[in-house]
C-alpha cells in the first residue's frame, strides 16, 4: 500500500472531520447521571439551609450523609477539587497553628497521607471522620479570618471563601457563575503571570531582554539577556499549582537544554524561576528540574532581592 500524500491526509481531516468528539452512548448517559445526582445534592442541601438555617452543624451533617455532599459545597462555593487538595497539603507543610486550629487537625493529622491527598481519600475521612468534616466546614466559614490564608491565598480564591457563598443567595451564585467563566481568562492575562515579575525586575535594572530560541539549543527559551546574538543570561520560569505528570517532562527538558547551553554557549549562566505548592509536592521532580539551572530564585520577598542582587553582581 502506497503511504497518502500530504494532500491527502489534509483532505482526510477536512472531509472525514467529526467536528465534536461525542462519547458513546453509555458514556453520555453516566455522565449525565452524574449531573443529576450532584443537582439534586445540591437541592438537598439548599432545603436544610431553607429550614435550619446556614449552620455550620447543617453543612457538617450534609457533607457525611450525601455521597455527593463535598461535591455540592465546591460547587457553590466555585472551589476546585485540585485547589481542596492544594490547601489540605498547604495546611500540612506550614503547620501553623491557627489554621490547624480552625481545621482540627489535631484530631485527624494521624490519618493524613505521607504523599499528596487524593480526592478519594478526603470523601473517605469525612465520612468516618467528624472531625475532618467539622474542620472542612469551618475552613469554608470562618478561612478568611485566618492571617496565614489571607497572606498566602490568591485573592481570586480567598474570596470563595465565606458564609455569604453558602448561603444559596442570587448575588453568591452569581458570583461563583463569575468566577468560573473568568478562571482561565484571569490565570492566562500578562498581569496574572509570575513571568511579569521578571520583567519588572529586569526593567527595573535597565536589562534588555529577548524570547525565542538560541541556535543549537532545541526548546523556546523565557529570557535571554541581552539578545540572542550575545547572550549572558538565560531564565526558565515554572509556577505550578496542579500537579501533573508533565512536570517530570519540564525538569527533563530544562537539562536537555541545560546540556545544549554547556556544550554551545559556555559562558552563558542558567537560572530557573522554581516555585509553587506543586513542585512542594513532586519532590523528586523537583530535585532533577532544579539540578538543571545554576542558580534557582522563587517569588517570595527575599528571593526577588536576592535575584535583583544577582542580577547586579552578573550585569555590573
Amino acid at each position: 500500500m502506497v503511504d497518502p500524500s500530504q494532500e491527502q491526509k489534509v483532505r482526510t481531516v477536512i472531509e472525514h472531520n467529526t467536528f465534536f468528539f461525542k462519547p458513546v452512548r453509555e458514556v453520555e448517559e453516566a455522565d449525565e447521571k452524574n449531573v443529576a445526582v450532584l443537582v439534586d445534592s445540591l437541592l438537598s442541601l439548599r432545603q436544610k439551609v431553607a429550614l435550619y438555617g446556614c449552620r455550620e452543624d447543617v453543612f457538617v451533617e450534609h457533607l457525611q450523609s450525601n455521597p455527593s455532599g463535598l461535591d455540592s459545597l465546591l460547587a457553590i462555593t466555585g472551589f476546585s477539587a485540585e485547589s481542596l487538595k492544594r490547601l489540605l497539603t498547604f495546611a500540612k507543610m506550614v503547620d501553623d497553628s491557627t489554621l490547624n486550629a480552625l481545621l482540627c487537625r489535631d484530631l485527624w493529622k494521624e490519618a493524613e497521607p505521607h504523599r499528596e491527598w487524593s480526592f478519594d481519600e478526603i470523601r473517605a475521612l469525612l465520612k468516618r471522620n467528624k472531625a475532618f468534616a467539622e474542620g472542612i466546614v469551618r475552613l469554608f466559614f470562618r478561612g478568611k479570618q485566618v492571617p496565614i490564608l489571607q497572606k498566602f491565598l490568591p485573592l481570586f480564591e480567598f474570596n470563595k471563601l465565606g458564609v455569604h457563598k453558602l448561603q444559596f443567595s442570587e448575588e453568591a451564585l452569581i458570583d461563583t457563575v463569575a468566577r468560573y467563566r473568568l478562571k482561565g481568562t484571569l490565570k492566562a492575562s500578562k498581569g496574572s503571570n509570575p513571568e511579569r515579575v521578571i520583567e519588572q525586575c529586569l526593567q527595573a535594572q535597565g536589562l534588555k531582554f529577548e524570547r525565542g530560541k538560541l541556535p543549537k539549543v532545541r526548546r523556546t527559551l523565557d529570557f535571554i539577556i541581552p539578545n540572542k546574538k550575545s547572550p549572558k543570561l538565560v531564565i526558565e520560569c515554572s509556577y505550578v499549582v496542579t500537579t501533573s505528570s508533565g512536570m517530570g517532562d519540564k525538569a527533563k527538558t530544562e537539562q536537555e537544554v541545560r546540556e545544549d547551553l554547556q556544550r554551545h554557549y559556555k559562558d552563558v549562566l542558567f537560572w530557573g524561576f522554581v516555585d509553587g505548592i506543586g513542585w512542594f509536592v513532586r519532590r523528586k521532580d523537583l530535585e532533577r528540574i532544579v539540578s538543571a539551572f545554576d542558580d534557582v530564585f522563587t517569588f517570595a520577598d527575599e528571593e526577588i532581592q536576592r535575584f535583583r542582587q544577582r542580577l547586579c553582581d552578573v550585569f555590573k
